[in-house]
């Protein structure tokens, strides 16, 4: 691991004594317990005994006693002021071989040995850990001349411009809209918030980026990935409000040939490599209802929200009751002259206590005065439920429940109708809100416990209609039974075309092959997620089968140190072309689907986007975290064919 040093911290220096013990008394005290021993080695730390407490439906650990909790902020305010009084200069992590104690403390117990060089990645003690090292100096004349396409500015393509400067390589960005940010450019929605920790959603490099909430909004997201465009000096190499039409593989040239339409026109560019960056949930998925056309107020889809709009008083249709329709009707409804929501299938929730609260500014403050805060809250929030967090997706083909596939699996939906119940004072309502499918066998919806769907469908405003639409009309929607809504406006939250990856591009590889006859059989699918035999030197971020295992950020940064050791290989040998081959695509698919079959998504009660009409899911991952690293960490190039 790199050396790194804690900045020097000029605000604590003015801080007082009372500011400091103010500050401490709202930090985890887990993570200060893991942080002091690391910057400290004080054996007092490891000593105590713990407890396991409630917070809200979840059960965390802490220290077992008062006295327990009193000495680890006694210990942390007293680091806290001594490191002031020495002047809050530039100081180390502490011992790298104690790194893995000190988190085991953070959570309670030993990490497992699997996952451990993982967890430390996490931390981001080493914000650049997953980026190129060149194994060898590049010829300068090689190096000047190999350019690599980015397809999209989001999260994904902004990682891979960043880590593609850093390692020297020639790049450009293609984005279709007038600025960076993807998802959270396009997704502007009333309540659009993260379901992801924010510590665990940004990228390593990220770890000091202030997080005013433990689940970012839209709003704090979007600054996010505007402070990584101008951090990292990226918008000069970005062409903005240009779409890429087509990819094609040039064999002569072993380049590239992007086609692109945008204010200049339609015109192709070059490139030696693509790494497309469009995500999976990016092209919004309208349905199909008769008389669509006919309602002649405005309607719209949430990932195309108009800027500026007032729906205060306003009669308003939501269509649709994913992530995006529960995220959105709470808020509506607070100035909504009444909402309507056309509910098919309703999703299990998951309260999260704060999910939509700010975080106190003492921790704010820590994150900024005490060494090293950030990068051991990070590990927390992605530590959760633990390394195999996978796994409780599991089907135990031994349990025998009508509703459910696992033991814990059970213990999900029993907590979820607790939660159900008590918010719901209608038994009926219970049981129109309880799914029929197994808990996580659809994307799930966490929630604040504070106000959610749940209390929003049951204000005065809001009507909840389950009998499906037969049309729309001039006026509003006319319900499953005949009864007609009349609305001012109706607002799709009907989510994305998931499983249409690289859509609307035409890529044609090798011998004029399609990505679209590649996956014509039976989906989406690629090796490791991101490589498609018969397209040399493309890499897709966010591709088939890469939802799930670990989160998003975390899966871009490995699938783009992937991509780059590739690119290295052929730039420090002298090669024009590497994809990969056709039966390890096929071998690594085969662990792919064998494993999804035994995941609960499979259950054939669920019906959503993430188990295909083929029979197989072309979206979610079944490994674990540290497995999926283990895949990524370096290429076996005897799966691959270079030349």
């Amino acid at each position: 691991m790199a050396t790194i040093e804690a900045p020097v911290r000029p605000e604590l220096r003015m801080a007082s004594d009372a500011q400091i013990e103010d500050a401490v008394g709202h930090a985890d005290l887990m993570v200060l317990r893991g942080l002091l021993y690391q910057l400290t080695g004080d054996p007092e730390l490891k000593a105590m005994e713990l407890k396991r407490v409630k917070m809200g439906r979840a059960e965390v650990v802490a220290p077992a006693t008062d006295a327990d909790a009193a000495l680890v902020r006694r210990k942390a305010v007293d680091f806290l002021k001594a490191y002031r009084d020495s002047g809050a200069g530039r100081i180390g992590y502490g011992p790298e071989e104690r790194l893995p104690e000190s988190l085991a403390l953070i959570v309670g117990h030993e990490i497992k040995a699997e996952a451990i060089d993982l967890m430390v990645e996490e931390t981001a003690l080493d914000p650049w850990a997953r980026s190129l090292q060149w194994q060898a100096e590049p010829d300068p004349a090689r190096l000047e001349t190999f350019s690599v396409m980015i397809i999209g500015a989001g999260m994904g393509g902004l990682n891979a411009a960043v880590q593609l400067k850093r390692a020297g390589i020639h790049y450009h960005i293609v984005e279709k809209n007038s600025g960076v940010g993807g998802t959270w450019y396009e997704n502007r929605y009333p309540g659009a918030r993260v379901d992801t920790p924010s510590r665990s959603y940004m990228n390593l490099f990220g770890v000091d980026f202030p997080y005013p909430y433990a689940f970012g909004n839209h709003v704090e997201n979007q600054k996010y990935y505007d402070w990584v465009a101008d951090e990292f000096d990226l918008r000069g190499d970005i062409t903005f409000d240009t779409e890429v039409r087509a990819l094609t593989w040039d064999e002569a040239a072993s380049m590239w040939e992007i086609h692109v339409d945008g204010p200049q026109g339609e015109h192709t560019l070059l490139a030696n490599a693509v790494i497309t960056g469009v995500g999976f949930l990016n092209r919004p998925n309208m349905p199909e209802i008769e008389g669509m056309r006919d309602f002649e107020g405005p309607s719209w889809h949430t990932a195309r929200w108009p800027e500026d709009v007032d729906l205060a008083g306003k009669r308003i249709a939501v269509i649709g009751t994913g992530c995006t329709g529960y995220q959105l009707v709470p808020e509506l409804a607070h100035t909504a002259g009444h909402v309507t929501v056309f509910q098919r299938t309703p999703q299990w929730l998951f309260p999260v206590p704060g999910y939509l609260s700010e975080s106190s500014p003492q921790v704010q403050w820590l994150d900024r005065n005490l060494p090293y805060h950030t990068n051991f809250m990070r590990f927390r929030a992605f530590y959760a439920a633990g390394p195999d967090l996978a796994k409780i997706f599991d089907i135990d083909p031994d349990f025998d429940d009508p509703f459910a596939c696992s033991a814990v699996n059970k213990a999900a939906r029993d907590a979820s109708i607790a939660f159900l119940e008590s918010k719901l004072s209608d038994p009926k309502l219970v049981e129109i809100m309880t799914p029929n499918h197994p808990a996580w066998s659809a994307r799930p919806v966490v929630v604040d416990p504070e106000y959610s769907i749940l209390d929003a469908l049951q204000a005065d405003n809001v009507t909840l209609v389950t009998n499906g639409i037969r049309r729309i009309n001039r006026t509003g929607i006319e319900d499953g039974q005949g009864v007609q809504h009349d609305v001012d406006v109706i607002v799709y939250a009907t989510g994305f075309r998931a499983n249409d990856f690289l859509y609307p591009m035409t890529i044609t590889g090798r011998g004029g092959q399609t990505i679209e006859a590649l996956w014509a059989a039976d989906g989406a699918r690629a090796y490791l997620g991101c490589m498609m035999p018969g397209f040399p030197n493309l890499w897709a971020l966010y591709g088939p089968n890469t939802n799930g295992g670990l989160p998003v950020a975390q899966f871009h940064e490995m699938t783009t140190i992937y991509a780059l050791q590739c690119m290295e290989k052929l730039i420090l040998d002298g090669k024009d072309t590497i994809e990969v081959k056709e039966d390890a695509y096929w071998r690594y698919n085969k662990l792919v689907d064998e494993g999804n079959r035994m995941k609960v998504w499979a259950d054939p009660r669920a019906h959503n986007y993430w188990w295909t009409k083929h029979g197989r899911t072309a979206s979610q991952i079944p490994f674990t975290g540290y497995e999926v690293r283990e895949f990524l960490l370096h290429p076996d190039f005897a799966d691959m064919e270079i030349h």
